[in-house]
């Protein structure tokens, strides 16, 4: 009878303590003193895919994608919530006021969009990543 009891309860102690499945995905954390906006861009085949938004409240992390990353580059853009640029780069792509999903990267004012400048984060081919968004010098 005690068997029936303590066998249950130390499979269960266990699984508790294993480790779980490795976290996979792309995450960015927010280290700064600002509410962050944050947008960003898939390689999606031959266009890229740029999708927004998330807030992400200081010293919060957001998870941008939950799938394993399947490419090396990926595109992010943030902004804290008066419209100031926290993370801007060189690479050109497509945003829009509210929560969007815009798909080809051209022509994005003519096509009603507006226009954000998006850091590369290089991802070194891993199947996971996080971004620290630090706070911006004085």
């Amino acid at each position: 009878m005690l068997n029936r009891v303590v066998l249950p309860i130390l499979l269960g102690c266990f699984w508790l303590l294993s480790p779980g499945p490795a976290a996979a995905g792309l995450r960015l954390c927010n280290q700064s003193f600002d509410v962050l906006n944050v947008a960003i861009a898939v390689p999606d085949g031959k266009e890229t895919l740029t999708r927004g938004w998330w807030r992400v409240a200081p010293n919060q992390c957001a998870t941008l994608r939950r799938e394993p990353l399947r490419a090396r580059f990926y595109h992010v853009f943030a902004a804290d919530v008066f419209g100031n640029e926290v993370l801007s780069g060189a690479i050109p792509l497509c945003v829009a006021p509210r929560r969007f999903e815009i798909a080809g990267q051209q022509d994005c004012l003519l096509r009603g969009f507006l226009d954000a400048r998006f850091i590369e984060v290089d991802t070194q081919d891993r199947t996971d990543w996080t971004v620290f968004v630090t706070p911006r010098p004085m």
